[in-house]
């Protein structure tokens, strides 16, 4: 039976203790799509991927990793972890961007969230850099790829 691991036996919220479970790798990828409108696609490519603000995809790439390294403080029972890792790769796939987060470190808990964290907050960053073009910009496909470690893994599709 499946139950929920943030919920203590009297039902009320609750960090998962994670004393007990032994430090080994753990991995994460996670994805997010900005869906561009074709004229705003076309402007930002021809601009070099740079607005007014910027660098759109190096803005977002630094936003995003700040933005994993710090999902404890924004996800309330995520453990504070010490990344190892955390890449972002953003690549312009014809009106779309698609981000990929993929962090990775040596701890008793997961990095799920601070991948989806970062793949989110990178997409939302694209968004704030465009939206000055049109605020008909839609993220979607936030969504874990894959993960590595601890007790099971799982893979969305065969990538990374």
């Amino acid at each position: 039976m499946n139950t929920l691991t943030h919920v203590s036996d009297e039902g009320a919220p609750s960090m998962v203790d994670v004393g007990g479970k032994a430090v080994t790798a753990r991995s994460a990828v996670a994805e997010s799509r900005v869906r561009l409108p074709p004229a705003v696609a076309r402007a930002l490519a021809a601009a070099g991927f740079a607005t007014a603000k910027g660098p759109v995809f190096h803005t977002a790439i630094i936003a995003g990793t700040m933005a994993a390294k710090r999902t404890h403080e924004l996800i309330p029972f995520c453990h504070p972890l010490g990344l190892d890792r955390c890449k972002i790769h953003i690549e312009a796939d014809g009106d779309d961007v698609i981000i990929r987060c993929e962090v990775a470190v040596q701890h008793r808990t997961g990095v799920e969230m601070e991948a989806l964290t970062g793949a989110s907050v990178a997409a939302l960053t694209v968004y704030d850099m465009c939206k000055a073009l049109s605020h008909d910009i839609v993220i979607d496909g936030t969504r874990l790829l894959h993960k590595r470690g601890g007790k099971s893994d799982f893979g969305a599709d065969d990538a990374g």
